[in-house]
């Protein structure tokens, strides 16, 4: 199935129900394919030939839903370019997946204009109108392709070095959207509230899953005022909220939070939340299921935690989604034994094709399976199962610091300090150290203006071996994040303050 035929058939199935919510406008899915076909005509008359990259810089909002589903539908290959990255970052991708054509909102006309100059470059710019003309839509499209075609080229956050574009086939994310409808059991009657960009994998398939099974997206821009987005859900009934531990951060911080009776799922992806954070969550929300889940642009998702779990095993992501099976393995890249840390490897119908143009950055995670004909996909990531196979993350590969002879994983370091009361967001980095080498250095946003730094090296002296112990603690009001909301562990060290506190 091609990504464009969820859209259809929500369509032909209810075509008066309300689809998206973006601010006072309400599109139903009749209307949003109507504009996505009309847009698609005018895709062909710009020039867009199949398997085009035709890139999209756009604020969350009905215009780039529109956009991405025009773009499949004429065949060709969209590219998300979040808006909140600086010029340079988006000049970097215009410059690697070469698009034919931008989307851009005459608000952003600038920025793409200082990209595009950056890139060394220039690429057309269409502008969507906020309502763009029907009367296209009743012109017949030719035959957009097949399911094995490229749909999305989507470029990774940069968190672990520079940003990669992931190509997705419309095989691989329609089997992705089904597997997350399964475990999330989502329904036609779901209202979903997402604050998380389209231009990422996670907020990407908020508007895929919910079109799929014919429910509501409510986008907002961002949760920058999280009190107004949250009037916004409760007006909304709102069913499924969407969580990073960034955004979740901000909601447990709330005073008089509005009450949310419809709201029964909250999933978090991009980083795990801390231990204090999930329980509080689960005090705030007592009828909303909690599901953990761990997952990456080359994947999508894959693994969650059934919420049932969530109080018995807070660390962990629990186990495959489905029709997708994990394991770990070690150095040698055999499957490790329980409770041995290694590498994380993903197998499914789900994995991407490979790296936009990075043949050598693709074969070294995409390696030969158990079969001849397939590849599985190895994450970069540390992870170890328990007895009964559920998997806790340990850190990146690439995240490893040696202290005191001995490798320590960062996520790990922080997973314990957001045990600490007090604590609502942490991230430690690694700091020369004249007699250490490398000494462990925690960067901490307290909930509590009372935390001291001797309250958190006490938590963490009771919590980890002596060698993970950081040696010193700095709050600061806010962390720094990437473009798509996961705290910037580069940032963080780069602009580590002098002062202790």
């Amino acid at each position: 199935m091609r990504l464009e035929d969820l859209l259809r058939r929500s369509a032909l199935a209810h075509p008066d129900t309300v689809a998206l919510v973006d601010g006072e406008r309400r599109v139903t899915y009749g209307e949003l394919e109507a504009a996505s076909d009309s847009l698609a005509v005018s895709l062909f008359s710009h020039g867009v030939q199949r398997s085009d990259r035709v890139a999209v810089l756009m604020d969350n909002g009905v215009e780039p839903a529109i956009a991405l589903f025009a773009i499949l539908k004429a065949g060709a290959v969209a590219v998300p370019v979040n808006p909140a990255l600086k010029a340079e970052g988006a000049a970097a991708i215009l410059a690697d997946c070469a698009p034919t054509l931008i989307l851009t909102q005459d608000r952003l006309m600038p920025l793409c204009s200082r990209a595009q100059e950056a890139a060394g470059g220039v690429v057309p710019m269409l502008a969507v109108p906020a309502a763009p003309e029907e009367a296209a839509w009743k012109i017949a499209l030719p035959p957009a392709g097949i399911d094995i075609d490229l749909a999305m080229a989507i470029y990774t956050s940069g968190s672990t070095g520079e940003p990669k574009g992931v190509m997705l086939t419309h095989r691989s994310m329609a089997a992705a959207a089904d597997s997350i409808a399964a475990y999330l059991e989502s329904r036609s009657d779901d209202v979903v509230l997402s604050a998380l960009p389209l231009a990422f994998s996670y907020g990407l398939y908020q508007l895929l899953v919910t079109v799929q099974t014919g429910g509501r997206l409510v986008l907002e821009k961002s949760f920058a005022f999280p009190h107004q987005v949250l009037e916004r859900a409760a007006a909304e009934g709102v069913t499924t909220l969407p969580l990073v531990p960034t955004i979740a951060a901000l909601l447990l911080n709330l005073k008089d939070r509005p009450a949310l009776p419809s709201l029964r799922t909250i999933t978090n992806a991009g980083a795990a939340l801390g231990e204090a954070q999930g329980a509080e969550l689960r005090r705030m929300f007592p009828q909303a299921r909690i599901f953990a889940m761990y997952g990456l642009t080359e994947c999508a998702r894959a693994t969650y935690l059934d919420p049932r779990d969530l109080a018995l095993r807070p660390t962990s992501v629990g186990r495959a989604i489905p029709n997708t099976e994990v394991y770990v393995v070690d150095a040698e890249g055999r499957r490790a034994r329980p409770g041995a840390t290694g590498e994380l490897v993903v197998r499914g119908p789900h994995l991407m094709q490979g790296y936009w143009r990075r043949p050598e950055a693709s074969a070294a995670v995409l390696k030969p399976g158990a079969n001849p004909w397939e590849r599985v996909l190895y994450t970069g990531d540390l992870f170890r199962a328990d007895a009964e196979g559920y998997l806790h993350f340990v850190g990146r590969k690439d995240d490893m610091l040696k202290v005191r002879g001995e490798k320590v994983a960062p996520a790990q370091v922080e997973g314990a300090i957001l045990g600490c009361p007090g604590v609502a967001q942490a991230v430690v980095v690694g700091v020369a150290d004249p007699v250490l080498g490398t000494a462990l250095h925690a960067i901490v946003v307290a909930s509590d203006g009372q935390l001291a730094a001797r309250d958190v090296l006490r938590h963490c002296a009771r919590a980890l071996p002596d060698h993970m112990v950081p040696r010193t603690v700095e709050f600061r009001a806010a962390l720094p994040t990437t473009a798509s909301g996961k705290v910037s562990r580069r940032a963080a060290a780069t602009a580590r303050s002098e002062v202790m506190r």
